[in-house]
């Protein structure tokens, strides 16, 4: 009997050195490495938001494009995995990524402080500033703030131009839209005065319609929008990885290629 118990309280003894040894061995994987070992990369993104991504026709397809997209690919190629566009609303790009549904979030985001609260943003990878889209004839009319009074100025929801717009030009009737593409039709139509959005969307916007154009309104006390990807909170070596890939293409002017390549898409022959 003695002998039994003592087996037992080796065995039960090995065991458990065994259940540590594995335990302090095993480390948990980094982001990047779960990347890695899925081989896919899943990038939130809503495509309305030319030249940064969109949906055009391609060899008679409908395909989703951009500059972001150029650049969401060069990090999966980077990387060596697959890359996979999954597309949404805007206002559920970043909630894709808090979810755990999407590595990153790529779709023209400005980084924001309320933002960097709950994500990791990469280093940026293109400044853009606020304007004003309006219909042609309005270009003049809107040249100061006060102009904007009781004006129904459209802004897409979820984004730093609303948040911009009901602090700083809380004198206007702000609508806000699920979608850009939403907002210009409304502009076309007469039903909102103005549009406020990055400059680089809107110059787009103008080479699909030229009955819209910039207002003489600037938007100088409000700070450049810095263009960043959005991951989760504590993403370490994917980060890390990923601001590597920015610093390249930033120095040699690659993104400013994907502007041009995208462009070529949006402009009315």
């Amino acid at each position: 009997m003695k002998m039994k118990k003592l087996f037992i309280a080796l065995a039960t003894l090995v065991a458990g050195l065994s259940l540590a040894a594995c335990s302090s061995g095993e480390k948990a994987q980094t982001p990047l490495e779960k990347i890695k070992e899925k081989g896919t990369l899943v990038v939130a993104t809503s495509p309305d938001y030319a030249p940064f991504e969109f949906q055009t026709l391609v060899d008679g397809a409908n395909k989703v494009v951009g500059s972001d997209i150029m650049l969401a690919q060069k990090i999966a190629d980077e990387l060596g995995v697959k890359l996979e566009v999954s597309t949404m609303n805007f206002d559920n790009v970043l909630n894709s990524v808090k979810n755990g549904k999407a590595d990153l979030a790529i779709a023209g985001l400005s980084v924001s402080p309320e933002r960097s609260k709950i994500f990791d943003f990469s280093e940026p990878y293109y400044q853009v500033g606020n304007v004003l889209l309006v219909q042609k004839a309005d270009a003049a009319k809107y040249a100061k703030v006060e102009d904007l009074d009781k004006a129904d100025l459209a802004v897409q929801k979820g984004t730093t131009q609303e948040t911009y717009a009901k602090e700083s030009l809380s004198n206007a009737n702000i609508i806000s839209l699920t979608q850009m593409g939403e907002a210009v039709n409304e502009l076309k139509n007469g039903q909102v005065k103005a549009i406020l959005l990055d400059s680089a969307v809107a110059e787009g916007y103008i080479g699909q319609n030229p009955d819209l154009a910039i207002a003489k309104l600037s938007f100088e006390e409000e700070e450049e929008n810095a263009k960043a990807i959005a991951m989760p909170k504590d993403s370490g070596d994917l980060k890390t990885e990923i601001d590597k890939i920015i610093a390249e293409i930033v120095e040699s002017g690659e993104y400013n290629q994907y502007l041009e390549e995208a462009a070529k898409y949006t402009v009315v022959e």
